[in-house]
């Protein structure tokens, strides 16, 4: 039992909570690259992707592994997110330092994503059943490849929508 409810029932809860997670960052990400800020799905975006990380380790393990480690350094990019932009108000470069965590904590969750379709999706578990053949590498370095792209499109733009607010005297982006 994790939290009252039965391991495959946490499982579910937590799978599901990551998949709302990565969507609305998706969602968030397009908007963003495409010029417009979505702050509703910013917000579910980065509650839902604390959740994962945090409930990732009430399951039950060994020893302090790979997953552990992806979980920390999320938990500390997400942290770096949250005061760029709560404390810092995403101003001068807290604005790119927000996006490009942001954009780094939607990517780990989509590489823990990967790993974990390659191991649960038969398959794709056909194709790679230790971990270490090349489908499984080509499939995280087309995402590498993709978020990197997005997040330099990210930037871009959020300068752009930054110096547009200048220009009319509001913010960049809406605090929430």
């Amino acid at each position: 039992m994790i939290m009252g409810m039965s391991v495959p029932a946490f499982t579910f809860l937590h799978v599901v909570i990551s998949l709302v997670g990565i969507a609305a960052g998706v969602i968030w990400l397009g908007g963003l690259v495409a010029g417009r800020w979505f702050s509703t799905w910013n917000a579910i975006f980065l509650i839902t992707t604390i959740a994962t990380s945090a409930t990732g380790f009430l399951f039950h393990s060994a020893a302090f592994g790979p997953p552990h480690v992806v979980g920390v350094i999320s938990l500390i990019v997400l942290a770096v997110s949250l005061v760029a932009m709560f404390v810092f108000r995403q101003a001068g470069l807290w604005r790119l330092a927000y996006v490009a965590t942001a954009v780094l904590a939607l990517y780990l969750n989509a590489f823990v994503g990967v790993v974990q379709s390659f191991q649960k999706i038969s398959p794709l578990h056909a194709l790679a059943p230790t971990g270490a053949e090349p489908a499984f590498f080509v499939a995280q370095g087309a995402v590498f490849v993709l978020f990197l792209g997005l997040g330099y499109l990210a930037v871009r733009q959020s300068n752009r929508l930054a110096s547009m607010a200048g220009r009319r005297g509001g913010q960049a982006q809406p605090a929430y």
